[in-house]
């Protein structure tokens, strides 16, 4: 992770913003980001960040609760009860045992994202695309959208496909959400109808 600036992450925001419109939200994924390099994020104007990592998203938002916290890795479903109380969205649920879990600790108006391998890539998390109506009907919280992940490439619109294929499914179910597009690709995404897009490296250098 290179040295924050927030005058460079503020222009980038302000690039990246102009590149995908004003209805797509630009999220800034902090994996890598130390806890108290979050302040120059702040400064910067980011509002909507999202985090990977249950604990790191427990400490990093107990210290800045001003952002809007969202969770963007893999959901472990023990981690569930643990995040719930500092996020607004959850964009990775992909497993009936996390499900079981927000049924158990997720207030009703709680709002997640179901994630879609689209691609059917093996051992890569996701729901397939079939499975999607039932996970629909099984949810015991408000599903307001879909995430995927497409098979990594050097090349944008070799992602195209996964992102217009997402955004049918979600059409196909009256679905608003689109959390698609990361630093390599979220052009495309935003072109094939991404409402959120997940940042890191473009952001910050």
């Amino acid at each position: 992770m290179p040295q924050l600036n927030a005058a460079r992450i503020r222009a980038n925001l302000a690039r990246i913003r102009e590149e995908v419109g004003e209805g797509v939200d630009i999220l800034a994924a902090v994996k890598y980001v130390p806890v108290d390099d979050l302040a120059v994020l702040a400064e910067a104007g980011v509002t909507l960040v999202g985090e990977n990592r249950a604990q790191d998203l427990v400490v990093k938002a107990q210290r800045f609760p001003n952002f809007r916290w969202h969770f963007i890795g893999q959901l472990q479903s023990r981690k569930v009860k643990q995040i719930l109380p500092y996020v607004e969205l959850i964009h990775s649920v992909a497993s009936e045992s996390a499900m079981r879990q927000l049924e158990r600790h997720a207030s009703p108006d709680t709002e997640i994202l179901l994630e879609v391998n689209v691609a059917g890539e093996e051992g890569k998390a996701g729901i397939a695309p079939e499975e999607l109506p039932r996970y629909l009907e099984l949810s015991p919280v408000k599903v307001v959208g879909l995430m995927t992940m497409p098979p990594f490439t050097e090349d944008p619109e070799r992602s195209r496909p996964y992102f217009a294929r997402l955004r049918e499914l979600a059409e196909a179910h009256g679905l608003k959400q689109l959390s698609m597009g990361t630093s390599q690709d979220y052009k495309v995404a935003a072109e094939e109808g991404a409402t959120i897009v997940r940042i890191g490296t473009t952001l910050y250098t």
